[in-house]
């Protein structure tokens, strides 16, 4: 299966040397499992550990990656539209700014060496602009070299908008590459978003520790650059600076 993954990717048409675009990958959800950090911290790419506050191993998993020279994220979970339970220390639409703020300089505070922050679920809070405002001038207040990517787990998210407002170097997710957990479905996300990051020169990908993403990724990442084209960079170096 991993093969079948592959033959999707060759068929994007190479770019001239010239125009290599960009590709920044985050891996989310980190943290309840050490094994699958393990293999995250093991791929042979810079991808963003985005790791989960209050989960059983993501201070070693966080550290880990620091130290083999991967950037750190804070995964922060929000309220979801679905009412599906975020976890641990959820910013949600209930808390006063005071709670909010602190729910999320709590976070931070668990994951050593986190250099950004993206939302875990959060399809309903991230809709909602006084919890986005209130979050923004933490983030800021808390560290203003922070970046903030906006998951885009709904397309009326305000994340984006309001970290660019606030002054955060900022970033949003382009493609999800595992939302069917199948080798070949994975592949085919990935070929488009290598097109995505063709047409646009940069392109966000987010995938999560599951056995077939990392199979996938273990099996591609070593020759990816050199048959596709693109150039594997770290987040910060294609964050939009305020």
């Amino acid at each position: 299966m991993i093969r079948t993954a592959a033959l999707v990717l060759f068929c994007v048409p190479l770019l001239a040397v010239a125009d290599v675009p960009k590709i920044a990958l985050i891996i989310d959800d980190i943290g309840d499992q050490s094994i699958a950090g393990e293999r995250v911290v093991a791929l042979p790419a810079p991808v963003v550990c985005s790791v989960l506050p209050w989960t059983p191993h993501a201070v070693p998993i966080a550290s880990a990656c620091h130290a083999a020279g991967k950037e750190v994220f804070l995964h922060l979970p929000m309220q979801a539209v679905n009412g599906n339970d975020p976890g641990a220390g959820a910013l949600t639409l209930d808390m006063y700014p005071e709670e909010l703020a602190q729910a999320t300089r709590d976070a931070l505070a668990v994951i050593p060496h986190a250099s950004g922050v993206n939302n875990h679920m959060g399809s309903l809070l991230t809709q909602a602009p006084g919890p986005m405002r209130w979050l923004m001038r933490e983030l800021l207040d808390f560290d203003p070299s922070l970046i903030f990517v906006d998951s885009r787990t709904s397309p009326n998210s305000l994340a984006e908008r309001k970290a660019r407002r606030y002054g955060l170097a900022h970033q949003r997710r382009d493609v999800f590459l595992d939302n069917l957990r199948d080798e070949a479905a994975i592949g085919a996300q990935i070929a488009l978003l290598v097109t995505r990051a063709r047409q646009h020169g940069v392109a966000v990908g987010i995938g999560h520790p599951y056995p077939e993403t990392l199979a996938v990724l273990e099996s591609i990442l070593p020759t990816f650059e050199a048959d596709h084209g693109v150039r594997l960079v770290p987040l910060r170096s294609i964050a939009i600076q305020p």
